[in-house]
């Protein structure tokens, strides 16, 4: 014998289950993705939808380039902000990030 014989595996059964295990795997990352990414994200939708219905002519905002100023008017989709005395500038409403505490901003 100068070769050495070839060696065969054993037959073994193939897994039970069906491919049920994949299925439950799939199930729960679908799950564990609607709970971190689907369900904040709309949260934050609805947030920020009602935040863009309640503001107001008098609110002080700040938009989503940092600027901060109070609001002078609203119109359906444009906000006219004052950041300074006689400085008044048009963004469109959904640019607005948050409302700030009145008093927030101080007249110089």
């Amino acid at each position: 014998m100068l070769f050495i014989n070839d060696a065969f595996a054993e037959a073994t059964p193939p897994p039970a289950g069906g491919g049920t295990e994949m299925l439950v795997m799939v199930g729960i990352f679908f799950v564990i993705m609607y709970f971190m990414i689907i369900r904040p994200q709309s949260k934050r939708q609805k947030e920020q939808k009602a935040l863009m219905a309640s503001i107001s002519k008098g609110d002080e905002v700040v938009t989503s380039g940092g600027m901060m100023g109070k609001i002078k008017g609203v119109t359906d989709d444009v906000v006219r902000i004052e950041l300074a005395e006689n400085v008044i500038i048009k963004v469109q409403k959904h640019a607005i990030n948050s409302v700030l505490p009145k008093g927030t901003i101080s007249q110089d």
